[in-house]
C-alpha cells in the first residue's frame, strides 16, 4: 500500500458530545476496530480479489480519480486499497455519517413529536422534526383538537404554525440553486407527506386547517406563522416511528430531506443550534470521539451529500460501515446495515428499475451485495457489504469523481467492482 492509502488512526479524548448522554463507546474502546492491518500476507481467496480489483479499477468507465478500499470485517485486515485516504465527493454516501451520529446522539428508539396547542382562540401546529408526518396523522390531530374545542363549546378558531425549532433555512455550502424544492426542500421541522414545496411548514398548516374544517370547525382567516405561547395548552400530539425505522428508510431510498432533518435534530440533541454547521460539528465529534474514526481529509457540509464541496475518503466510509458489525455497537447502529439497499431489490436504489446489477459481470451478485449508493454529476459512490467466497463479510467502499463516461456506464463498472469483492465475478 502507498502511504496515501494507509489508515491514519486518530485516538481522540473520550469526552461526550455536549448536552448529551451518549451510549456509544469511547475512542479507546474502538482502538482495535480502527487500527486496520496493512501490508499483511493475503490468503489465496483475498489475493484473488485484490488482483482482480487492481485490473478492474483501470476500466475507463471509472475515470482516473478513484478512492477505494476492501476490508475483512472480522479480522480488520485491509484486502485491497487504491488511494483509500484520498477524499473525494461522496454524494449520498454522506448519509452514512449522518445516520451514525443521529443514532448515537438520539438513540435508535428516539421518536419525534408533533404537537397541537391552544391559546387565545388559536390552535398552533408545532413542528418537532418529524419528516415522516402524513396527512392521516394531521387528520388524527385535527379530530382530537376538534373534539376538545367542541367539548369546550368552541366552533371556530385561528390556525398558526410554529416551526421555530429550526433557524431560518438556508442552502448548505455547495448546494446548487436548482435543488429547491424538488431535489431537497428548505429544511423546516414541519412537513406533511414529504411534499416538495418551498414552505413545507405553511403547507402542513394548510392541510391541518382543512382537516379541522372537515371536522366541523370554522377556521378564521389564513394560516399564519408564529411561536406558540408559554401559556398555550396541549390538546393533541403525534409521535413518529422510531429513529431506527426512519434511518432504515432514509438509507434504502436515499431520502435527502430526511437526512437534512436528522442532521439538525442531532445538533439539537447534542445541545447545539439546529444548523448545518452545528450538525456537521456533532457528526465529526461522534465519529472521532465515540468511535475513533479518522477525520483526516474529511470535509462535510450537509447531511445528505448534495453538497458539491463535501469530501470524504473511501477509507472513512468503510470504517463507518465496519462499526455496524461489532456486537458492542450493533444495538445502536444496526439499522444502518439493515437499511442498505440490496442488489436486485427494487425497494431500494440498487434494483432493476435503477439499472443496477443487470450486466453479465454484476448480475451474479444480485441478492449478495448490500450497499449505499451515491450519485451527483461527476461523482458516483458505492459502499457496503458482501459475503465473499471464503464465507467472510467484506466491507467495501468505492468513490469515483470526474469520469467522462455516461452515468449508467460508470455505475455498471462500479457494480462490477462489488461483484468482484463478492467473488461471483471471478
Amino acid at each position: 500500500m502507498t502511504p496515501a492509502a494507509r489508515r491514519a488512526v486518530m485516538f481522540a479524548a473520550a469526552a461526550p458530545v455536549a448536552g448529551t448522554i451518549l451510549t456509544g463507546p469511547s475512542a479507546f474502546a474502538a482502538e482495535k476496530d480502527t487500527a486496520k492491518t496493512y501490508g499483511t500476507t493475503l490468503d489465496p481467496a483475498d489475493q484473488k480479489i485484490a488482483d482482480n480489483l487492481n485490473t478492474r479499477v483501470q476500466d475507463p468507465r471509472l475515470g482516473t480519480t478513484l478512492s477505494g478500499v476492501v476490508i475483512d470485517s472480522e479480522s480488520d485486515k485491509v484486502i485491497w486499497g487504491h488511494d483509500a485516504a484520498t477524499a473525494l465527493m461522496p454524494a449520498s454516501n454522506t448519509k452514512l455519517a449522518t445516520a451514525t451520529a443521529a443514532l448515537t446522539v438520539l438513540g435508535p428508539d428516539h421518536k419525534f413529536t408533533t404537537k397541537v396547542v391552544y391559546g387565545d382562540g388559536t390552535l398552533t401546529l408545532v413542528g418537532g422534526g418529524d419528516r415522516t408526518l402524513t396527512s392521516a396523522d394531521l387528520d388524527a390531530l385535527a379530530k382530537t383538537a376538534a373534539d376538545g374545542l367542541k367539548s369546550a363549546g368552541l366552533t371556530s378558531v385561528k390556525v398558526r404554525i410554529d416551526d421555530s425549532l429550526f433557524p431560518e433555512p438556508t442552502a448548505a455550502t455547495g448546494w446548487k440553486p436548482d435543488y429547491y424544492p424538488d431535489t431537497v426542500a428548505p429544511v423546516r421541522p414541519l412537513v406533511v407527506d414529504g411534499h416538495g414545496v418551498n414552505d413545507t411548514s405553511l403547507d402542513a398548516g394548510q392541510v391541518f386547517s382543512q382537516r379541522l374544517t372537515d371536522q366541523g370547525i370554522t377556521v378564521n382567516g389564513d394560516v399564519t406563522r408564529g411561536a406558540s405561547g408559554p401559556g398555550d395548552v396541549p390538546v393533541a400530539q403525534h409521535t413518529s416511528a422510531s429513529l431506527s425505522t426512519i434511518v432504515e428508510h432514509m438509507l434504502t431510498v436515499s431520502d435527502s430531506n430526511t437526512a437534512e432533518t436528522l442532521l439538525r435534530m442531532t445538533a439539537l440533541g447534542a445541545g447545539r443550534q439546529a444548523t448545518f454547521e452545528d450538525g456537521v460539528a456533532v457528526v465529526k465529534e461522534v465519529l472521532s470521539q465515540n468511535y475513533g474514526v479518522s477525520l483526516e481529509n474529511f470535509q462535510m457540509h450537509d447531511g445528505s451529500g448534495l453538497s458539491r464541496d463535501t469530501r470524504i475518503p473511501a477509507q472513512t466510509l468503510a470504517d463507518i460501515l465496519d462499526l455496524t458489525t461489532d456486537p458492542r455497537y450493533s444495538p445502536t447502529l444496526s439499522s444502518i446495515k439493515d437499511g442498505l439497499p440490496v442488489a436486485g431489490d427494487d425497494n431500494g436504489t440498487l434494483g432493476p428499475s435503477s439499472g443496477r446489477f443487470d450486466t453479465p459481470d454484476s448480475k451474479c451478485a444480485v441478492g449478495k451485495v448490500m450497499a449505499k449508493t451515491g450519485t451527483l454529476t461527476g461523482a458516483i459512490a458505492l459502499s457496503g457489504f458482501t459475503k465473499a467466497e471464503d464465507g467472510r463479510w467484506k466491507v467495501f467502499s468505492f468513490i469515483e469523481n470526474g469520469s467522462t463516461a455516461a452515468t449508467d456506464d460508470t455505475r455498471d463498472a462500479m457494480d462490477g467492482l462489488a461483484a468482484t469483492v463478492n467473488g461471483c465475478w471471478a
